[in-house]
């Protein structure tokens, strides 16, 4: 088992002389309850601690133990604060543990161990410090049904981890709240730390896409010192900590209504210390009562941000005008790209994309009127016109929130995650400015 940080977490131990050992192990063995990831340890006394599955031995086994196992023995519980791993824990990896301690498991209580079982176990998953997060197309099995709710104790055991959760598809509400069933432990607060920025959610409540962190670590590194900014769907704080964390915004307005999502971002903006920088906006974003007050604009939703835009356009300042940042999920066609001359190597497409796509030329602290538009080596034509038919859409809008003409520019556009086969999460960054009065 793991804690936060990395390290073992305490084990359960029964311990006995070392004369013993042996017949210790063969009925804990028997029994199913010997903990094969951990070595058996001698303690500093001369006696043996032998790790056993679960938060406890219950008492009959220890009554066992003593009566009839090995009558005479020492026999009481103890904790391995520094469990060492067994040798075969060691070798081979957490898919090929999880099968051989479930399949020993099942078969100990009498159902026929199958191929369409070994089929149904879990290949990835996501680990969030002592709780994993199963996808949904595993244990689907109708055997699986009959063996709870003990088989989610020989599952964490397998994989070192002490909570245990199942997701399903997110649900279509709106609020995008996942459809996760805890199935061991008794709640799903999690915490992760990127990029120095900690966050603590619910995973029952609350969504956190591992794809996104590439497009995190870039919005840090942007030069929003001074800038006020506006996250219209902030989430748990995905990107309005590192706005505020590390780009420096010196104030952050965050819009969110999913209030599980809420709470999660109160909290975090005060463990990362910066609640005196963001003001949160509870409900719908589409009711903001907020106007003329950004430098820039993230839109952070998919499959499309698009009815935040009209909201977007208000709140960008009318003196100055700022940047969006637009999330969208594009599709696109296998093996077309569009090259630019003289590009090589850049033909392939792989995920992650590769680093030389993200570039920040654009945010460079050269006058206005040496910027150029800079679009990734690798850009696929889909993205580009998705990209202009936005930029046209925004210009619209943007004159009739503000009653008079504004000029657009494309900045950047930045490959996130492949969504799903031939789907591709990119963000647009839009350059919006009012067009100064003529006479």
């Amino acid at each position: 088992m793991e804690k936060r940080g990395g390290k073992p977490a305490a084990v359960v131990a029964v311990v006995t002389e070392p004369r013993f050992t042996q017949r210790y192990r063969d009925y804990l063995e028997k029994e199913k309850l010997l903990d094969r990831q951990h070595r058996v340890e001698k303690m500093p006394d001369g006696t043996v601690a032998l790790p056993v599955r679960g938060e406890t031995l219950p008492e009959q086994h220890l009554r066992e133990l003593r009566m009839r196992v090995a009558p005479g023995s020492t026999c009481t519980l103890t904790q391995l604060l520094d469990p060492a791993p067994s040798k075969k824990a060691q070798g081979c990896s957490p898919a090929q543990r999880l099968c051989l301690e479930v399949s020993r498991w099942v078969e100990a209580r009498g159902v026929t161990w199958s191929a369409e079982l070994e089929a149904d176990l879990p290949r990835s998953w996501q680990r969030h410090g002592n709780l994993l997060l199963l996808g949904e197309d595993c244990f689907q099995a109708k055997q699986w049904k009959n063996l709870e709710p003990e088989l989610w104790e020989i599952v964490a055991s397998a994989l070192g981890v002490q909570r245990l959760a199942k997701r399903g598809r997110v649900s279509p509400d709106g609020t995008r709240t996942p459809a996760v069933t805890l199935l061991l432990g008794d709640d799903g607060w999690v915490e992760h730390v990127d990029n120095g920025i900690r966050y603590k959610f619910d995973v029952t409540q609350c969504m956190f896409s591992f794809g996104n962190i590439p497009e995190k670590l870039r919005v840090a590194s942007l030069p929003c010192a001074g800038q006020v900014l506006v996250d219209l769907y902030a989430g748990i704080g995905y990107f309005t900590l590192p706005f505020l964390v590390h780009a420096g915004a010196a104030f952050v307005h965050a819009c969110e209504w999913n209030p599980h999502a809420v709470d999660a971002l109160r909290n975090n903006l005060e463990i990362n210390g910066v609640a005196d920088r963001c003001q949160i906006h509870f409900g719908d974003n589409r009711k903001l009562k907020l106007s003329n007050v950004a430098d820039r604009v993230n839109l952070g939703l998919i499959p499309s941000s698009e009815e935040g835009w009209p909201i977007a356009c208000q709140v960008l300042r009318k003196d100055t005008g700022g940047i969006l940042h637009i999330h969208q999920n594009v599709e696109s066609f296998p093996g077309k790209t569009l090259q630019p001359p003289g590009s090589s190597g850049m033909g392939k497409e792989h995920w992650p994309y590769p680093r030389q796509i993200v570039t920040n030329q654009w945010e460079h602290e050269a006058p206005r009127d040496y910027r150029r538009k800079v679009l990734p080596a690798a850009i696929k034509p889909e993205w580009h016109r998705w990209a202009e038919s936005a930029e046209t859409r925004i210009v619209t809008l943007l004159q009739q929130v503000h009653g008079k003409p504004w000029k657009t520019q494309v900045l950047h556009i930045q490959p996130v995650k492949s969504y799903a086969p031939h789907v591709d999460h990119i963000v647009l960054d839009l350059e919006c400015r009012p067009c100064p009065l003529v006479g």
